[in-house]
């Protein structure tokens, strides 16, 4: 499914602005949720991915739960009509406020990541007259061979609790009077392409199962994240992800038990593909051994690039010239991080024409900033 630019209509749009093709949104949910059908999985859409609540809405319709790692995203959720039992709140640093808002709205689960938060979760549901659901975020210690930034299941890393604890962790919870331990959860990296970390997830699971069953504890649910990556250099060749295969892993290599629910929290699969970043070019400028395109979007609007050195593939929608130059695309903030491309071949381009850096549907709008007082970017959408 090829995304189509509505050139005519993007003429007269002020730039920046973020662009989603809610058909191809619409077609990998769909995708989504025919891998999953028949199976006792259950996906959660991780709003850090992207809160622009169009996006949320269409997510909602589609019957998936929600994962959360702020009060913020649990209030933006609850706007865009999701039920507090939908919710699973992860983070290591949640509030006290966070955390009563979520006893307050009686969320699904909250994922706990540390003995001390446990406590305090403990704590403020014991003052509300109410029992918190918990499961236990692991660090399962596997490296998941992605970007040092993203990924989040080693050791040193600060996220979940390290294997030695466990026990410690799961012995206490279930001393606990106002939680109730419902599961194990786990999250290795993100934008994962290999399913071998997965496989080697499921193997670390099983023996952990296999561990609490000889101790004769059992959890309802186990959540693996998500992390599942996508195609950043062909978004049109491949705009949906291969959903199928990651479920599979999941289904060939992690032993369930009797009734035990698999949750995932997907996020950048979900809408990465569906959203481009549409900047006007301000000047061509030829340098000595470069050419610059300066466009009207910055780091403040797609920070990815700045942040992790990521690549998004850049079109000239406009242009209709058969010539091809090299560029590097550059955006106007006072930073020299802040550059979306090198050398990237593009048609001729001239001041005034449209640049869509494409697969930024996910850590896109939702990261931007207003360094140098710029205002943030604004969205349309296909069906707009």
């Amino acid at each position: 499914m090829k995304t189509i630019f509505p050139i005519n209509i993007f003429k007269h749009c002020a730039t920046p602005f973020y662009y989603y093709d809610i058909d191809l949104l619409r077609a990998t949910l769909q995708e989504l949720k025919s891998c999953i059908k028949g199976v006792p999985y259950k996906v959660h859409y991780a709003v850090k991915a992207n809160a622009n609540p169009r996006i949320l809405h269409e997510i909602k319709e589609a019957g998936l739960s929600i994962d959360c790692v702020s009060g913020g995203e649990i209030v933006a959720a609850l706007a865009a009509g999701f039920k507090g039992d939908a919710i699973a709140f992860a983070g290591v640093g949640k509030t006290d406020h966070e955390i009563g808002l979520g006893v307050n709205h009686d969320i699904f689960c909250f994922n706990v990541e540390s003995l001390p938060e446990l406590e305090v979760i403990n704590e403020i549901a014991a003052t509300k007259g109410k029992v918190a659901n918990i499961a236990l975020r692991v660090n399962p210690n596997i490296d998941a061979h992605t970007h040092e930034y993203i990924t989040t299941g080693l050791s040193e890393n600060k996220f979940g609790i390290n294997l030695e604890q466990l026990d410690k962790a799961v012995d206490k919870a279930m001393s606990m009077p106002d939680v109730n331990l419902i599961g194990l959860h786990f999250h290795i990296g993100s934008q994962l392409l290999d399913f071998k970390p997965y496989e080697m997830l499921c193997n670390r699971i099983n023996e952990l199962q296999d561990h609490f069953d000889a101790r004769g504890i059992s959890f309802k649910i186990i959540n693996v994240g998500g992390g599942l990556g996508i195609d950043y250099d062909d978004p049109d060749g491949n705009p949906i992800p291969d959903f199928k295969g990651y479920f599979d892993t999941f289904k060939q290599h992690l032993k369930l038990r009797p009734g035990q629910e698999l949750h995932f929290e997907l996020g950048r699969s979900i809408v990465g593909q569906c959203g481009s970043l549409i900047a006007r070019v301000l000047y061509v400028k030829n340098g000595t051994k470069r050419n610059f395109i300066i466009v009207d979007a910055g780091m403040t609007d797609l920070i990815r690039p700045a942040l992790y050195q990521a690549h998004h593939v850049a079109e000239n929608i406009t242009s209709t010239s058969t010539e091809t130059e090299l560029y590097d695309i550059v955006g106007p903030i006072c930073e020299s991080s802040d550059k979306f491309a090198s050398d990237e071949k593009l048609p001729s381009t001239h001041r005034g024409d449209l640049i869509a850096l494409r697969s930024a549907g996910a850590y896109g709008e939702v990261m931007a900033m207003q360094y140098n007082c710029r205002n943030l970017p604004k969205s349309h959408f296909s069906h707009d």
